[in-house]
């Protein structure tokens, strides 16, 4: 694990280089549903920065998720309003607002075909390249974040704080419907994927300069940190994190006990627990959300979880006049949720029931097509002695996998 004397020696040795001339820098942060070291390095960050003559300001990279009080965004990032406006005149630190158009600007688009060309024939749909309209204010966008297995992209980080990171919503429907296409056992904890590289594909076609300083955490620590350009930065963290958040099982296990951490407010962060451990689930067997603190399906697109249910990928292909107008950012989450399965004959027969012990009561769960589970009914410690269950007591972020429950990890891509 890395000490901070360690990490102040390399953002003073390599970070200069990688922002060059840059005077005006906008420093892309992750909200509060990631585990990462933000207030104790951002800080470090603007030292370096500031003491260079740069002026930084910095916007959370909340996609869709709700913004942050000013209090707690300035906390964050570790800093107080007050004394951060005398250390560093003029600093903001801002949300992103998706859901606000004026708000945002488009900034170039990636053809149809050539969508395509990197998805390997999944989608051929134009990508808009629509982003906060801040960015054009700034010389360079400097990505900070973590990286960690993920459900629709591979592995989080680099690219996705831009796209859905700080995106509209046409954009972020985009990017997370071509992730639930391929789907999360074929997906999760591979480098390359066909949405990382529409991603990629999207910041060489930006009119702005990047670069990205990209940490890998592990039990709560910073493990490493790489500093660079964002594909460059973000590939070297991908491979790190392949080994330490990859938990390779020699058995899959007919019940998963996946505990949601109370930094996931909602069943919409919360889901990383079902995706994370989706892979250490046998055939038929059943993965239990242990989420009392959760209250609701999401607190941003509830309604439209409601109206929608959570549903296999091909029934809703099945049933697509039905579904065509609603958010495919949506319709992504609640496939990933559903799991791996088959749609025939009108019949949908998920590979593994997924149950959800929560606030949110059994009725509602199990209208939109969830299990559910009496949180009340779980006693977590005596889950652990049992040795034929799995219980992970902090999931989301670790990845479990399980031989021959990993999905088509020979697909190309």
């Amino acid at each position: 694990m890395m000490e901070w004397p360690q990490v102040e020696q390399q953002l003073a040795a390599q970070l200069p280089a990688a922002v060059g001339d840059a005077r005006r820098i906008l420093l892309i942060v992750p909200d509060a549903t990631r585990t990462a070291p933000v207030s104790a390095i951002v800080p470090r960050i603007l030292q370096v920065l500031a003491g260079a003559g740069k002026q930084v300001d910095i916007i959370i990279a909340s996609g869709t998720h709700q913004p942050m009080p000013d209090a707690a965004r300035w906390s964050h990032v570790g800093l107080m309003q007050a004394e951060a406006a005398r250390q560093y005149p003029g600093l903001r630190v801002m949300n992103h607002e998706w859901n606000n158009p004026a708000g945002l600007a488009t900034y170039g688009e990636i053809p149809a075909a050539r969508v395509g060309e990197l998805t390997g024939g999944l989608l051929a749909e134009r990508v808009t390249l629509t982003l906060n309209r801040v960015v054009a204010e700034y010389d360079l966008l400097s990505i900070l974040g973590p990286v960690f297995p993920h459900e629709l992209v591979g592995f989080s980080g680099g690219s996705k704080y831009l796209f859905p990171g700080i995106s509209g919503m046409e954009t972020i429907d985009l990017v997370h419907w071509i992730g639930a296409l391929r789907g999360n056992l074929n997906t999760i904890g591979v480098v390359d994927t066909p949405i990382r590289r529409v991603l990629e594909e999207g910041v060489r076609r930006l009119p702005f300069r990047t670069a990205a300083i990209k940490m890998v955490v592990h039990q709560g620590a910073l493990a490493e940190l790489f500093i660079g350009g964002v594909t460059e930065a973000w590939r070297q963290a991908a491979a790190c994190a392949s080994r330490l958040h990859v938990q390779r099982l020699a058995k899959p296990y007919r019940q998963v006990l996946a505990c949601c951490p109370p930094m996931y407010p909602d069943l919409w962060t919360g889901g990383k627990c079902m995706y994370k451990c989706e892979g250490a689930v046998a055939d038929g067997g059943e993965l239990i959300i242990y989420a009392p603190h959760v209250k609701s399906f999401s607190e941003t697109h509830a309604a439209t979880i409601e109206r929608v249910g959570y549903h296999l990928r091909d029934y809703y292909l099945a049933h697509w006049e039905r579904y065509r107008g609603e958010s495919r950012a949506v319709l992504a989450y609640c496939i990933v949720m559903k799991g791996a399965g088959v749609y025939a004959d009108g019949v949908e027969t998920p590979r593994i029931r997924v149950r959800v012990a929560s606030q949110i009561p059994e009725a509602k769960c199990r209208a939109v097509g969830l299990d559910y589970a009496d949180p009340a009914s779980i006693d977590v410690p005596a889950w652990k002695t049992r040795g034929d269950v799995l219980v992970v007591e902090k999931a989301g972020e670790m990845l479990y996998l399980a031989d021959g429950i990993e999905g088509e990890r020979n697909v190309k891509g």
